[in-house]
């Protein structure tokens, strides 16, 4: 007779504890200190992240202040071959960095690996500091005196970045501002922490001094703590227009230079001239796409004259196929919501939609996986008949709802998107080049799409929103990116010549 042995249970594996980045090194955490991080897909706790605040702000500043002077006054050359090995690297690890954003985030692969290759765009830019740096020379500006205009780094710096990008966005930050000769402290969203835990690896790898680059996770605390660090010189904010407004009136009380770059509500107009085939396809793709969680998505369809009849049916074909599964799963069109709470909010405001009267033509919120009723998974939803004023037309969702608002002329087209408050990007579907010349000269908003759904510059290009889709005086990325992380001095020049003098008074009149 064979001895039955009891076996027992496996002891719990401890989950990985993801740590702060300060000076080089991850930083120690206790479990305690901590809160998780969750697969959206599955709805489990794969890990967990660090809340920091005030004690660890302070230390990445410190480790930066420590850093910054040798790095400020390292030869641009050298400089730069840092940005070229980070290029390098981030590049080799572009799959990684992707499947990292689809496990935390929810997105599907090929979409990640579209966000980390446009954020290597930027740092393709950055690699060429040594001619964005460049300065002015103007001789003979007076008698015997020249003018030099410098550019110079500000010192310590910050980053506040979301969830939803959690490489392209800081790479639209990070390499400008460390090129520039700056250190720079990140905080970025807490919710998907695996890729930029690498990003910080990989700066490392490149070649990065010790304390140039630092990350510190948390909530308001750590905002707070930024905002209000004296030795922090400069603030670029992505994310909601509360917070950005926040970030933005606090900090430049405090004397700082802030960028916020805020929530958004895009409109997409289509006139009756339109491929209305190749509008649909970009319709659902930009709508839909990222599970709508991305600030460029173009979440109402302002159909001109008969458009709305001719487009929808379109639009629903392509709704039934779109398949909603796991981000890695193959040929899937959209992963979860990243987390369950903002998936409750999303069925909260398709509610809200239903209750001011829209037309409710297709409805996400019945979908469940049936592999993973845990988790946050989400259908699409459209609406018909949104109008100006209904809550679901004025604010973001951000989420997978997409409304179509119809009009009868061009002229109501364009009123619409210029009495907007929020201007982020903006898209016109046509075939008439008049038409789509006026629309580039009458919107006013910053970036436009002509049949072009998702209109995000190139990464060497600015990237900017207005009314309150943006707060502050420049752009980020670019040349506006690096005006943002330096200083321009004007250096007035005069060397006095053997066996000439001249005459002051007369040369720099002492009323100037």
């Amino acid at each position: 007779m064979a001895i039955e042995t009891r076996r027992e249970p496996a002891p719990a594996v401890p989950l990985p504890i993801l740590s702060h980045w300060i000076d080089g090194r991850p930083v120690e955490v206790l479990p305690e200190g901590t809160q998780p991080v969750y697969n959206p897909a599955t709805g489990q706790v794969i890990a967990r992240v660090p809340r920091g605040g005030k004690v660890e702000v302070d230390a990445a500043v410190e480790a930066a202040k420590r850093a910054f002077p040798a790095w400020r006054d390292m030869p641009l050359i050298a400089r730069s071959q840092v940005l070229f090995a980070f290029r390098e690297v981030a590049w080799k690890h572009r799959e990684e960095l992707a499947k990292l954003i689809t496990r935390d985030h929810g997105k599907t692969f090929a979409d990640a690996l579209a966000g980390v290759t446009r954020g290597i765009e930027t740092v393709e830019y950055a690699c060429g500091l040594p001619v964005h740096l460049a300065g002015m020379n103007t001789p003979n500006v007076a008698t015997g005196g020249d003018a030099v205009t410098l550019r110079q780094p500000l010192g310590v710096v910050a980053a506040i970045t979301p969830f939803n990008f959690p490489v392209m966005v800081p790479m639209w930050i990070v390499p400008i501002a460390i090129a520039a000769g700056n250190a720079v402290i990140l905080k970025p969203s807490s919710h998907t922490p695996g890729a930029t835990q690498l990003q910080a690896e990989l700066w490392k790898e490149a070649g990065l001094p010790d304390g140039i680059f630092s990350i510190v996770y948390g909530g308001r605390d750590a905002v707070s703590a930024i905002v209000e660090h004296p030795d922090i010189a400069a603030i670029q904010f992505v994310g909601s227009t509360p917070v950005g407004r926040y970030v933005y009136e606090e900090g430049t009380k405090r004397g700082k230079r802030v960028g916020a770059f805020t929530s958004a509500k895009n409109m997409m107009v289509v006139l009756p001239d339109a491929d209305m085939e190749q509008t649909a396809d970009a319709a659902v793709a930009s709508g839909y796409g990222s599970a709508g969680e991305r600030c460029m998505a173009q979440t109402l369809v302002v159909a001109v004259g008969d458009v709305g009849d001719r487009l929808r049916p379109l639009m629903l074909e392509r709704i039934a196929k779109l398949k909603i599964d796991d981000g890695m799963a193959p040929g899937v069109d959209m992963g979860p919501i990243y987390t369950r709470e903002h998936r409750a909010s999303i069925i909260k405001w398709i509610d809200r939609g239903v209750e001011e009267g829209a037309e409710l033509v297709g409805d996400g919120r019945p979908v469940v996986h049936p592999e993973h009723p845990d988790g946050f998974f989400l259908g699409v939803t459209l609406f018909d008949g949104v109008k100006p004023g209904m809550d679901i037309y004025n604010e973001e969702i951000f989420g997978p709802v997409l409304g179509i608002v119809r009009v009868d002329t061009y002229d109501e087209a364009i009123k619409l998107v210029n009495s907007h408050k929020y201007a982020n990007g903006t898209a016109i579907f046509t075939t008439d080049g008049g038409a789509a010349r006026r629309y580039q000269l009458e919107v006013d908003v910053p970036m436009i799409g002509v049949n072009v759904p998702i209109p995000v510059p190139a990464g060497y290009l600015s990237f900017s929103g207005a009314k309150e889709s943006a707060i502050g005086d420049l752009p980020m990325r670019g040349e506006d990116g690096l005006r943002f992380f330096t200083r321009q001095k004007e250096v007035t020049i005069r060397w006095p010549e053997p066996g000439r003098r001249a005459a002051l008074s007369l040369v720099f009149p002492s009323n100037t």
